[in-house]
């Protein structure tokens, strides 16, 4: 859902980058869990949130300065998954598909989804195959099929697209 970026001014108050579609929809969760490969997770409830220009910014209780908020840089933010609304039909989480196979039209692996992007435009897969880096806008005319029962999206896109582009 997001990172830590770092400390915010001198009263405990950490910034945020957040991975959601609005940049206040992380105060929609009081209780959050920050943690990453190096840390463990732990819970921690939010205090106080505020929306600036720059982003979300938010306090956690028993952090009062500077220095206890540069603790928290770097961790990652996430909800419990029960605590997120239900998905549309088509619509997906990206932690849905990050690892699903791509296999394009004509049965050919592509690779698997390490990660997604936001251009601005629309969504990107990132897809991990033997040949390299893959990038799949996620729109109707690539995307035919996400089933995430078989772990698998279907895609109308040449396994040496760029190659020819």
């Amino acid at each position: 859902m997001g990172r830590v970026a770092g400390a915010q001014g001198i009263l405990g108050w950490v910034k945020l980058k957040t991975y959601t579609e609005f940049a206040d929809s992380l105060a929609d969760f009081p209780v959050w869990w920050l943690g990453d490969d190096k840390h463990p997770w732990r819970e921690m409830t939010v205090e106080k949130f505020a929306l600036q220009s720059k982003g979300l910014i938010a306090k956690f209780p028993g952090c009062n300065d500077r220095t206890g908020a540069e603790k928290f840089k770097g961790l990652l933010v996430a909800v419990p998954r029960s605590s997120l609304p239900q998905q549309a039909e088509d619509e997906y989480y990206w932690a849905d598909l990050i690892g699903l196979e791509v296999v394009n039209v004509a049965g050919e692996s592509l690779g698997m989804v390490d990660n997604l992007m936001d251009t601005g435009a629309n969504q990107v897969l990132c897809v991990r195959g033997a040949s390299g880096e893959i990038l799949i806008p996620f729109i109707a005319s690539a995307i035919k099929q996400v089933s995430l029962t078989d772990k698998v999206i279907r895609v109308d896109w040449a396994a040496d697209w760029a190659e020819k582009h």
